[in-house]
Protein backbone atom coordinates (compact mmCIF):
# COMPACT_ATOMS: atom_id res chain seq x y z
CA UNK A 1 0.00 0.00 0.00
CA UNK A 2 2.86 2.50 1.11
CA UNK A 3 4.50 1.69 -2.43
CA UNK A 4 1.15 2.36 -4.17
CA UNK A 5 0.30 5.48 -2.22
CA UNK A 6 4.02 6.71 -2.97
CA UNK A 7 3.84 6.18 -6.69
CA UNK A 8 0.53 8.18 -6.72
CA UNK A 9 1.66 10.67 -4.98
CA UNK A 10 5.02 11.02 -7.38
CA UNK A 11 2.53 10.70 -10.48
CA UNK A 12 0.44 13.64 -9.57
CA UNK A 13 3.00 15.84 -7.99
CA UNK A 14 4.69 15.36 -11.12
CA UNK A 15 1.36 16.16 -13.53
CA UNK A 16 0.54 19.33 -11.68
CA UNK A 17 3.78 21.15 -10.86
CA UNK A 18 5.93 21.16 -14.38
CA UNK A 19 9.05 22.57 -14.35
CA UNK A 20 8.10 26.18 -14.17
CA UNK A 21 6.08 25.26 -10.58
CA UNK A 22 6.71 26.04 -7.29
CA UNK A 23 8.44 24.43 -4.73
CA UNK A 24 6.02 25.33 -1.94
CA UNK A 25 3.28 25.53 -3.65
CA UNK A 26 4.33 21.69 -4.52
CA UNK A 27 4.66 20.92 -0.96
CA UNK A 28 1.65 22.81 0.23
CA UNK A 29 -0.33 20.37 -1.78
CA UNK A 30 1.05 17.30 -1.33
CA UNK A 31 1.60 17.47 2.48
CA UNK A 32 -1.10 16.89 5.15
CA UNK A 33 0.87 18.69 7.51
CA UNK A 34 -0.46 16.29 10.08
CA UNK A 35 3.26 17.07 11.65
CA UNK A 36 4.84 20.18 12.98
CA UNK A 37 7.33 21.12 10.32
CA UNK A 38 11.39 22.59 11.18
CA UNK A 39 12.84 24.85 9.06
CA UNK A 40 16.25 23.97 7.56
CA UNK A 41 17.34 27.33 9.63
CA UNK A 42 15.60 26.01 12.20
CA UNK A 43 17.33 22.23 12.46
CA UNK A 44 21.18 23.69 11.49
CA UNK A 45 20.57 26.75 14.17
CA UNK A 46 20.11 23.44 16.90
CA UNK A 47 21.47 20.12 14.84
CA UNK A 48 22.59 18.94 18.01
CA UNK A 49 19.04 18.78 19.88
CA UNK A 50 17.63 16.69 17.48
CA UNK A 51 17.72 12.82 16.58
CA UNK A 52 16.97 13.04 12.90
CA UNK A 53 16.03 9.73 10.63
CA UNK A 54 16.04 9.28 7.28
CA UNK A 55 12.73 8.02 5.50
CA UNK A 56 13.97 7.67 2.26
CA UNK A 57 15.02 4.12 0.42
CA UNK A 58 18.64 2.62 1.17
CA UNK A 59 19.96 3.94 -2.07
CA UNK A 60 19.01 7.02 -1.73
CA UNK A 61 20.39 7.28 1.79
CA UNK A 62 23.48 5.69 0.44
CA UNK A 63 23.55 8.27 -1.98
CA UNK A 64 24.01 11.11 0.85
CA UNK A 65 21.85 12.33 4.07
CA UNK A 66 22.14 14.50 6.85
CA UNK A 67 25.45 13.82 9.05
CA UNK A 68 24.71 11.64 11.88
CA UNK A 69 20.93 10.56 10.65
CA UNK A 70 19.79 7.20 11.26
CA UNK A 71 17.92 5.11 8.28
CA UNK A 72 14.90 3.86 8.33
CA UNK A 73 13.13 3.79 5.00
CA UNK A 74 10.22 4.00 3.93
CA UNK A 75 8.60 0.60 2.09
CA UNK A 76 9.97 -1.36 4.57
CA UNK A 77 10.01 0.97 7.91
CA UNK A 78 10.04 -1.30 10.90
CA UNK A 79 8.07 0.96 13.84
CA UNK A 80 8.75 -1.67 17.03
CA UNK A 81 12.72 -1.83 15.80
CA UNK A 82 12.63 2.50 15.47
CA UNK A 83 11.54 2.75 18.72
CA UNK A 84 14.18 0.53 20.28
CA UNK A 85 16.68 3.00 18.85
CA UNK A 86 15.09 6.46 20.03
CA UNK A 87 14.91 8.14 23.39
CA UNK A 88 11.92 10.77 24.38
CA UNK A 89 14.18 12.62 26.41
CA UNK A 90 15.66 14.04 22.34
CA UNK A 91 13.30 15.30 19.73
CA UNK A 92 13.27 14.23 16.81
CA UNK A 93 13.57 15.39 12.93
CA UNK A 94 12.53 12.83 9.95
CA UNK A 95 13.02 14.12 6.96
CA UNK A 96 12.81 12.45 2.97
CA UNK A 97 13.46 13.99 -0.29
CA UNK A 98 10.36 16.88 -0.17
CA UNK A 99 8.56 15.74 3.29
CA UNK A 100 5.76 12.77 2.30
CA UNK A 101 7.64 10.38 3.18
CA UNK A 102 8.73 11.62 5.96
CA UNK A 103 5.38 13.14 7.65
CA UNK A 104 3.33 9.51 7.08
CA UNK A 105 6.89 8.01 9.77
CA UNK A 106 6.09 10.74 11.60
CA UNK A 107 2.56 10.32 12.34
CA UNK A 108 3.75 6.80 13.91
CA UNK A 109 6.28 8.05 15.93
CA UNK A 110 3.51 11.07 17.45
CA UNK A 111 0.73 7.92 17.89
CA UNK A 112 3.75 6.68 19.87
CA UNK A 113 4.30 9.74 22.24
CA UNK A 114 7.49 11.37 20.23
CA UNK A 115 7.70 15.07 19.70
CA UNK A 116 8.55 15.02 16.25
CA UNK A 117 9.21 17.49 13.50
CA UNK A 118 9.17 16.66 9.54
CA UNK A 119 11.99 18.89 7.47
CA UNK A 120 10.07 21.65 5.52
CA UNK A 121 11.30 20.46 2.04
CA UNK A 122 13.29 17.37 3.06
CA UNK A 123 17.16 16.70 2.11
CA UNK A 124 16.10 18.60 -1.45
CA UNK A 125 15.38 21.93 0.88
CA UNK A 126 18.16 21.11 2.97
CA UNK A 127 20.99 21.23 -0.12
CA UNK A 128 19.03 24.01 -1.51
CA UNK A 129 19.91 26.19 1.20
CA UNK A 130 23.48 25.41 0.90
CA UNK A 131 23.83 23.09 3.66
CA UNK A 132 25.86 19.71 3.52
CA UNK A 133 25.28 15.94 3.15
CA UNK A 134 27.36 13.47 3.67
CA UNK A 135 28.30 10.34 2.50
CA UNK A 136 27.79 6.65 4.62
CA UNK A 137 31.73 7.57 5.81
CA UNK A 138 30.43 11.18 6.47
CA UNK A 139 32.59 12.87 3.70
CA UNK A 140 30.50 15.75 2.29
CA UNK A 141 29.48 15.49 -1.48
CA UNK A 142 27.25 17.48 -3.97
CA UNK A 143 25.60 14.08 -4.59
CA UNK A 144 21.57 13.89 -3.76
CA UNK A 145 19.85 11.15 -5.09
CA UNK A 146 16.58 12.64 -6.55
CA UNK A 147 14.52 9.27 -7.37
CA UNK A 148 14.25 10.25 -11.26
CA UNK A 149 14.76 12.94 -13.87
CA UNK A 150 11.40 14.35 -13.12
CA UNK A 151 11.58 14.61 -9.82
CA UNK A 152 14.86 15.96 -9.55
CA UNK A 153 13.31 19.36 -11.19
CA UNK A 154 13.17 20.33 -7.70
CA UNK A 155 16.60 20.30 -6.44
CA UNK A 156 18.45 23.24 -7.65
CA UNK A 157 22.06 22.66 -6.20
CA UNK A 158 23.70 20.05 -6.00
CA UNK A 159 24.41 17.10 -8.18
CA UNK A 160 21.31 15.16 -9.14
CA UNK A 161 21.72 11.28 -8.94
CA UNK A 162 19.33 8.74 -10.00
CA UNK A 163 20.26 5.27 -9.65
Amino acid sequence: MKKILFAFFLLISSIVFSQNGNFDEMIDSVLYKTVKFITTDSLKNNYSTFQILDTREIKEFNTSHLDGATYVGYNKFNLKETLQNLTKDQPIVVYCSIGFRSEKIAEKLKKKGFNVYNLYGGIFQWKNCGNDVVTNSGEKTEQVHCFNEEWSQWLTNGEKIYE
